[in-house]
């Protein structure tokens, strides 16, 4: 892996994703009453899964930079999408994980009651549509990522990417294609209505995990057998 100085882009990029982090605080009022801070806690959970997914993609977005550190127009077109849409699902990505654990992990009551008497309702029929909305911007953040990695490819002679190094772009090309692949199959599971009532369209982000280890094991093979064979070359 190759290690680059922060660039001003990346600067600009943490930022983002500092404001974005802000922006889950800030919508938590102080509360005024015992009640009022029950309901906040009662709030913790969706919080940190936000929480939790915001720094899932800022680990992802530093992973590419630490790597490449391209900061080409392409690069800078594709990141400034990524971070768009990190900002604007920032509340519907909450929103999500409060019905979520609501409704199904049964922490809190269906309608959740927040600091100053701010309700959070959903109803069966809006489940299709959160969840379309909540993919799609799942889909936005990991192609974008995807696109990067691809970039990067295109840019292997620049970046004087070695045999092996290669594959791991290709590699990492794939992974975020997988998020993108499992987040689409999400989106049509929705639209058909598919499962809504056991959550089916938001299960099977599961999938992730398989798919994942699968593209993992393959890109590690390449990796010892390209290995294997610039050893064996001399090279």
């Amino acid at each position: 892996m190759k290690h680059h100085e922060i660039s001003r882009l990346e600067a600009l990029s943490d930022a983002v994703f500092a404001f974005a982090a802000t922006l889950l605080v800030v919508s938590l009022e102080v509360p005024h009453t015992y009640p009022e801070l029950v309901a906040n806690l009662r709030g913790f959970v969706a919080f940190g899964m936000t929480f939790a997914m915001l720094i899932l993609i800022w680990a992802a977005h530093n992973g590419f930079f630490r790597r490449y550190g391209l900061q080409d127009s392409r690069t800078v077109v594709l990141n400034s999408v990524l971070l768009f849409v990190v900002l604007f699902y920032v509340y519907p990505l909450k929103f999500l994980f409060t019905v979520f654990v609501n409704n199904f992990l049964h922490l809190g009551p269906p309608e959740a009651e927040g600091a100053a008497g701010k309700i959070v309702r959903i109803s069966g029929g809006d489940l299709p549509s959160l969840m379309i909305i909540y993919s799609l911007g799942y889909v936005a953040v990991f192609a974008c990522l995807a696109l990067l990695y691809a970039h990067a490819w295109s840019r292997r002679a620049e970046l004087d990417l070695n045999a092996v190094e290669q594959i791991e772009v290709r590699t990492w090309t794939r992974h975020y294609l997988i998020f993108v692949g499992v987040g689409l199959f999400s989106v049509a599971l929705a639209w058909a209505g598919v499962g809504i009532r056991v959550g089916l369209p938001g299960f099977v982000y599961a999938l992730l995990g398989p798919f994942c280890w699968w593209n993992g094991e393959v890109g590690a093979k390449q990796k010892r057998q390209m290995a294997a064979k610039l050893a064996a070359s001399g090279a």
